[in-house]
């Protein structure tokens, strides 16, 4: 008997042992470097040194979609482009969450100026707007802001730190109910007239709000075509992450240790485990489990859905991840119902029914509370594959 656990127990090291090989565990993560503090002062150009802190900025099913021209005539100036190689056309028909996104990289670039010494002038839109009927032929020509630097005395910014902090947790949250303080803060970070902020943890609110998430979710998961847009950019491995640098993974899931390792290894070994309905399974259950430990919702919502409303959005989000961080809180999206592809007209319609009567729109859903866990650094390219080279 004790010769047959013998064997058992080695038999279950060498699985565990196959599993981590396989998952690419020892493998340098290179997709984290940009994350370190000390990554931007590798370059010499403050353009290049201001994108890179802008690369960490949370942006959608992390695709990292911006595209950076330096201003040959003006070495203190460059372009932002969106890049329209990286749309999620299935989830992202009409391109707003891509527009968002080009808005929290914008916040991202004018803190990191800030506290390193450059003010930093944005203009959206400096050659006009998009022409909708040609979006991915404009978005290659027309840049989304020009930001001109300017050097001046560093300024200590309080939100600075928490860009290089996850912008995103999945974890459950703990029950703890913001303070006031906590609420005003939040709200009161915005200085849009056309933007507000909008935090809710009654009862009534958040059994309304987690209702639209989780209906959303499964709406979702039964649209083949949304799903098997996340299924490609899924990187199962250390291997493909570095190879990759962008997408979805399983540490992005929420799973840290050892189990990152086992999972990741199942998952290359067996790829229908992050396929079809599987997958759709799992999404349902992850959204599920965040509803149920959410203590609090924030909405950010515009007066009208115009590109730069867009964008401002988005650099509104920024603040708000950042301001949340120093007060110790952190958030997650659950932004589906306000999608805009058919199959989720229904949802769309009714949350903005309740909670953007005046005819604005709702551009983020997200859960917020005190993390019970830290969250994992997602991602991330290397900064000089943003730059366009001409």
């Amino acid at each position: 008997m004790f010769i047959l656990l013998s064997s058992l127990g080695a038999l279950v090291l060498i699985v565990f042992a196959s599993l981590f090989i396989i998952s690419g565990v020892f493998e340098k993560p290179k997709y984290l470097e940009p994350w370190d503090k000390t990554y931007e002062q590798k370059f010499d150009d403050p353009r290049i040194r201001l994108v890179a802190c802008g690369l960490l900025a949370a942006n959608g099913h992390n695709m990292q979609p911006w595209k950076v021209k330096l201003d040959k005539r003006n070495p203190m100036a460059f372009y932002l482009y969106a890049d329209s190689d990286r749309i999620t056309d299935k989830v992202d028909p009409d391109s707003r969450q891509m527009m968002i996104t080009q808005g929290t990289f914008l916040e991202y670039v004018k803190i990191a100026g800030e506290e390193t010494g450059y003010q930093t002038a944005i203009k959206l839109f400096p050659e006009g707007l998009y022409n909708e009927k040609s979006l991915v032929e404009s978005m290659k020509n027309k840049p989304v802001a020009k930001v001109t630097l300017t050097k001046e005395k560093p300024q200590s910014n309080p939100l600075y730190a928490s860009i290089f902090l996850p912008d995103t947790n999945r974890s459950a949250y703990q029950p703890t109910k913001l303070t006031t303080g906590q609420i005003n803060q939040l709200e009161h970070i915005n200085g849009d007239a056309k933007l507000s902020v909008e935090i809710y943890q009654d009862k009534k609110n958040m059994d309304k709000l987690s209702d639209y998430a989780i209906k959303a979710a499964v709406i979702e998961a039964g649209v083949n075509r949304v799903m098997k847009e996340s299924e490609i950019i899924f990187r199962a491995n250390e291997y493909q992450k570095n190879k990759y640098r962008y997408g979805f993974s399983v540490d992005g899931q929420g799973t840290t240790g050892i189990m990152l390792g086992i999972k990741q290894g199942l998952v290359t070994l067996f790829p229908s485990l992050n396929k079809g309905k599987a997958a759709s399974d799992l999404f349902i259950q992850s959204t599920r489990a965040s509803v149920d430990s959410t203590p609090a919702y924030a909405l950010i919502i515009s007066k009208d859905n115009s590109r730069s409303s867009q964008v401002k959005s988005g650099m509104l989000y920024s603040k708000l991840i950042l301001t949340a961080q120093k007060l110790g809180i952190v958030m997650q999206p659950l932004s589906q119902s306000l999608e805009e592809y058919p199959e989720m007209k229904d949802p769309y319609n009714h949350i903005h029914h309740d909670y953007a009567p005046g005819g604005g729109t709702i551009q983020m859903l997200v859960r917020l509370g005190k993390p019970i866990k830290k969250a994992s650094q997602s991602m991330r390219r290397d900064v000089m594959d943003l730059i366009i080279s001409e």
